[in-house]
């Protein structure tokens, strides 16, 4: 299944690669007839990569300080540099475009290269998916509909939701037909936003309560760092999104216009809510509201936001896997594909709800594997496999203190990431032993 070894014509030659022949890469970016819009896939862009993020950035900015707003400038900076080197990698060998992330790494580094990002692909994109179960089952039981005739259990809720993320994954093929739910998820973003904001500005002028604000605080800041540079996690589905583009060509400014989106949701949720609850703020940020119609309100839609986000999460990787399994009308015919594709999603699908429901802890585990995985699929993989299928000798010095740069923030992110999850993981283990004393 992941057999594929190169061609001796195939190796990249480091000095003058041949990989960077625009003419070329041109002829593969043409116009491609019958597939969507660069408006819809930078609405895929958004609704995955904000959201949910949003929502934790006050906090961050409570672990590190104002500070942090510098970091999160740079990671947008660095993350739409990654996202724009990841799609050119597909395009790096002049004769086809790669179809995926793991194609990238197998084409870079060989088989191996091929599986750990596979690997860690599978990791982001499913992990996310159950942990987005998991936020729409606890929010319909303990925050929407608690006390009400119509509460339930979490799991039952998660089967709910679940089966109705499944009905667009099952029976949509592609990230394009997929794009009006995630312009619905933007504009959802987008209004949860405004209510948290409009709502902790109101909140302040009734009830003022002095909180502290720190420039940085230097024993949690690496800590904050790890987790705002993980809030452009959006390239584990960039090659399918840039897939289903009509203009190919329109990627760099769809990815950066997408990402910029992000920032700006971030910085309007992160700066009025760490000025307003200073030490005191929550994450979500919605949790240090005030109860009232407002609070419900807001995560009723970050909720609906979640339902939306999760069906480009899993197709995403459907895709990927499918690819893999050789599941397409030219391989299979149109019925026997259309059926082990419904099949196969089914299953995926089944997944994500058991592993939600019964798996202890998962949410810390997810952020263990989630340190590890997102500072490598966002930051450090794209670098290095850019350098290694284009060359490093015809790169300007200042590309390449950039590219290190961005492979340093991921380590960073890495191991300040990883610590701060295995603390967790213990506690949860062993909750006497990091008891305070």
């Amino acid at each position: 299944m992941f057999s594929s070894e190169k061609k001796p014509e195939e190796t990249v030659d480091d000095a003058a690669s041949v990989y960077d022949t625009e003419s070329i890469v041109s002829d593969l970016r043409a116009e491609r007839p019958g597939q969507g819009s660069s408006f819809w896939a930078y609405f895929n862009i958004v609704c995955v990569v904000a959201g949910t993020g949003a929502l934790s950035l006050p906090y961050a900015l409570r672990q590190g300080g104002w500070i942090g707003l510098f970091i999160l400038g740079l990671s947008w900076l660095m993350a739409s540099y990654c996202g724009i080197i990841l799609i050119r990698c597909l395009y790096a060998n002049g004769k086809r475009r790669l179809d995926s992330y793991y194609d990238v790494g197998r084409e870079a580094f060989g088989p191996i290269g091929g599986i750990v990002i596979f690997f860690f692909n599978v990791i982001l994109l499913l992990g996310v998916s159950m942990l987005y179960v998991m936020l729409c089952g606890s929010n319909f039981s303990s925050v929407i509909l608690k006390g009400t005739s119509a509460e339930l259990t979490p799991a039952i809720w998660k089967i709910i939701w679940a089966a109705v993320i499944a009905v667009p994954f099952v029976f949509f093929r592609s990230m394009k037909e997929i794009g009006i739910f995630s312009a619905a998820g933007v504009v959802c973003t987008f209004i949860c936003v405004v209510i948290v904001v409009a709502t902790a500005v109101n909140d302040h002028k009734t009830n003022p309560v002095a909180v502290q604000h720190d420039s940085v605080i230097w024993d949690q800041f690496p800590v904050a760092l790890s987790s705002i540079s993980f809030s452009y996690g959006g390239n584990p589905i960039y090659p399918a999104v840039e897939a289903s583009m009509r203009r190919p060509k329109d990627w760099n400014k769809v990815v950066f216009g997408g990402l910029s989106t992000c920032m700006a949701f971030y910085f309007l949720c992160a700066v009025p809510g760490y000025y307003i609850y200073g030490d005191t703020v929550q994450s979500p940020i919605y949790a240090s509201l005030p109860d009232s119609a407002a609070k419900t309100a807001a995560a009723i839609i970050i909720t609906i936001h979640v339902i939306l986000a999760t069906p480009l999460l899993v197709t995403s990787l459907a895709l990927d896997c499918e690819r893999m399994l050789h599941i397409s009308e030219e391989e299979r015919g149109k019925w026997m594909a259309t059926i082990l594709r419904v099949i196969f999603r089914i299953i995926l699908m089944v997944v994500v709800v058991v592993v939600a429901i019964f798996v202890p802890y998962f949410g810390d585990f997810m952020s263990m594997l989630g340190a590890v995985a997102n500072c490598l699929i966002i930051f450090a993989f794209p670098v290095i496999c850019y350098l290694k299928l284009t060359g490093i000798r015809n790169k300007p010095i200042y590309e390449l203190a950039w590219c290190f740069l961005c492979v340093l923030l991921g380590l960073v992110g890495l191991i300040f990431g990883s610590w701060q999850a295995g603390e967790a993981l213990m506690a949860d283990f062993h909750p006497a032993a990091t008891a305070a004393p």
